[in-house]
């Protein structure tokens, strides 16, 4: 056992860290976007200063202190507490989805016009987060079943609510009107009230958790020990996952969510127990991960006006700032873990499924025809609907003006939602093959976000630039997404539980950045960047589609020719060496042609959630696992979910729209559930 160290080295480990918060909170009321100071705010302490100084300080910028204080007190708190029960270093209130919950629990209020005050909100949060986590801790087994499986469930139920949130955000744009900069969590404050509200409630909240501290220490030493020893393990974890819920609730209410602080701080503080061994104590845990969650909130808001100035802080989330930091402490956790063993298996349950090529070509008749219909009810169906025997004469050009322009805008979306589709389908199905893991797709390994950071980079720092060079610039960004996501995977080998987690940690961070850039240049368009990130085909032209058709006519044969290469990987590494297939060269080369198929998507309609993991899946169901089967089959159903989706996101609410991106992720999410629910029985099962 280690040995306890003096009392008093513990107390001066709190004693810094409350002095480094302090010195903090006081270069943090010297920041805004008024010229007052320090020496003014010397002046005030002194009693000498003016009243304008006093005034700001008292209507802006001690609320904005005192809000960063309550989150990061709350949030901090709370990552040590889900960590502990969870067992797992990669619990927080991001990765189980409590934020994500909290977030839609509070849109959904504002979108029925409830004008609830603080503490009624702080109830409907606490609501909404609970269920987010309950489902998310119910798929990942409780949380012990290994990092992957968890975070993979957080990111899907994350995803599948932020999608919701953002189809009402779009949908009833007046009533969440300012909620895109509150959604990615703004310290902005115009009073004390909400502080006032939500203080005491983390305060009363980390007391029970210290007086909860000796039982969690029981707790982390295993169920049977804790039982032996006399604690009611089931109801001490779920009395701290909802004390847990309600920290991250109280912060969600007062200034949105703010991503990773939940996991950055208790890591942070666990990294000392080299010079503080008593960490391990969740009364010195909960604690210092308090004070270190405010250390991270205040310093991420200090950079932030540091760098884009005092109106720089109002207009960008100090939300974002956190979660490029979190981002970067998943990837190095990432990389510290060892793999979790069930994910690392075949891409599928389907892979005794034999199908005869008779069956394939059906199959493919079958998907070629629903893709046609699909096809034409898209040129269809919208605001204007139109008739078939108005398509067939646009396309001999005998219709009128009004139809010919209808249907000059339908097409290129139509053709963006189709050749978009089958590309995603395609580079899914490689990266499942290549990382032999069911649950990958290109989305969750970086790829998406680096593409868009490259996309909207260019787009909003060089407005004028072609669609060729967009092109090229998202390309290069998924290319160099990837070659980080990779390299930092590598380890005496490819890693596929490293693979996945650290993906996530670059899409987490990539999202972010593309919120700085939209925000940082465009804050008051937040439509542009709802847009982007939902997927949206509105607006598309010929030459933005001319990309990605170029890309599937260049790469889908050379992937196609690579079949029992990919046939041979999607079981282990040991077969194809032995079959003279060189391992690494294979999957390098496969997975650039992944992530340029994903680049030249995103490129042509921005980040569309699911499909790269749904439309494989659902190809090996109906062809059996053979790659020669399944990459033809998996673009036509990519191509016609995508259409589809499209179709719909137009018609259901005509004439507003939902973009197709945010359709297939709310479709996309109950099958990639059930697959997570299905590989938590399976993996149970071993």
């Amino acid at each position: 056992m280690t040995r306890p160290l003096p009392k008093l080295r513990v107390t001066g480990a709190v004693v810094l860290t409350g002095l480094l918060v302090l010195a903090l909170a006081a270069v943090h009321l010297t920041q805004g976007t008024s010229s007052i100071g320090a020496a003014d705010l010397l002046g005030l302490l002194a009693g000498s200063g003016d009243e304008d100084a006093a005034r700001i300080l008292v209507a802006s910028r001690v609320p904005r202190l005192l809000a960063g204080l309550t989150i990061g007190l709350a949030l901090g708190a709370a990552g040590a507490a889900f960590q502990s029960v969870a067992r797992n270093a990669l619990a927080a209130p991001d990765t189980l989805a409590v934020n994500a919950g909290a977030h839609l629990a509070v849109v959904i209020a504002a979108v029925a016009g409830l004008a609830l005050p603080v503490f009624s909100s702080g109830a409907l949060a606490f609501v909404g987060g609970l269920a987010a986590a309950g489902l998310v801790m119910l798929l990942s087994a409780g949380g012990t079943s290994g990092p992957t499986r968890l975070i993979l469930a957080g990111s899907a139920i994350t995803l599948a609510l932020s999608s919701l949130t953002m189809v009402l955000m779009l949908l009833f744009e007046q009533e969440t009107l300012g909620l895109f900069a509150w959604g990615n969590g703004s310290l902005v404050q115009t009073d004390l009230k909400g502080v006032r509200q939500m203080a005491p409630v983390v305060l009363a909240c980390i007391a029970l958790l210290l007086f909860m501290g000796r039982k969690l220490d029981i707790l982390a030493l295993g169920d049977d020990t804790a039982a032996t020893l006399g604690v009611a393990v089931r109801r001490t974890r779920f009395q701290v996952i909802l004390i847990a819920v309600l920290l991250s609730s109280a912060a969600v209410t007062l200034v949105g969510p703010v991503g990773f602080v939940g996991l950055c701080a208790p890591v942070i503080v666990r990294l000392c127990a080299k010079w503080l061994p008593a960490v391990h104590k969740h009364r010195v845990l909960i604690p210092l991960s308090a004070l270190a969650g405010v250390a991270i909130v205040l310093g991420a808001d200090i950079v932030l006006r540091m760098v884009m100035g005092g109106q720089g802080g109002v207009d960008i989330p100090t939300g974002v700032v956190t979660t490029i930091l979190g981002a970067i402490v998943l990837v190095w956790l990432a990389r510290q873990l060892r793999d979790s063993g069930p994910t690392r298996r075949a891409p599928s349950g389907h892979l005794a499924t034999v199908r005869s090529r008779r069956f394939f070509l059906i199959a493919m008749v079958a998907g070629v025809i629903v893709l046609c219909g699909a096809i034409v009810a898209g040129m269809l169906a919208g605001d204007t609907w139109l008739l078939t025997g108005d398509l067939m004469n646009w396309l001999q050009g005998k219709t009128g003006r009004a139809i010919t322009y209808v249907l000059d805008q339908r097409y290129p979306r139509v053709t963006a939602a189709v050749l978009s589709g089958a590309a995603l389908a395609i580079a899914g199905a490689v990266v499942q093959a290549v990382c032999r893991n069911p649950l990958a797709e290109p989305g969750l390994l970086g790829i998406t976000a680096g593409a868009g950071v490259g996309a909207v980079g260019l787009i909003t720092f060089v407005p004028l630039a072609g669609i060729g060079v967009m092109s090229m610039a998202a390309g290069a960004g998924a290319l160099i997404a990837f070659a980080i996501v990779y390299g930092l995977s590598w380890r005496g080998g490819l890693s596929s539980d490293r693979l996945v987690l650290i993906g996530i940690g670059f899409w987490s961070g990539g999202m972010a950045i593309i919120t700085f850039i939209i925000v940082g240049s465009d804050p008051w368009n937040t439509g542009k960047a709802l847009t982007w990130l939902s997927g949206s085909t509105y607006g598309r032209t010929p030459a933005q589609v001319l990309p990605v058709a170029i890309a599937l006519l260049v790469l889908t044969p050379l992937l196609v020719l690579g079949t029992r290469e990919l046939d041979l990987l999607s079981l282990d590494d040991d077969t194809p060496r032995v079959l003279g297939v060189s391992v690494e060269k294979v999957r390098l080369l496969t997975l650039i042609g992944a992530a340029l198929l994903t680049s030249t998507a995103v490129s042509a309609v921005g980040v569309v959630g699911f499909l790269g993991l749904v439309a494989p899946h659902a190809a090996r169901a109906l062809v059996g696992a053979r790659h020669s089967h399944v990459l033809p089959t998996a673009a036509l159903i990519g191509a016609i979910l995508v259409s589809l989706a499209d179709t719909l996101g137009r018609v259901v609410i005509a004439p507003a729209q939902i973009p197709a991106g945010l359709v297939t992720a709310l479709l996309g999410t109950p099958y990639f559930v059930w697959l997570l629910w299905r590989s938590r029985t399976l993996g149970g099962s071993k």
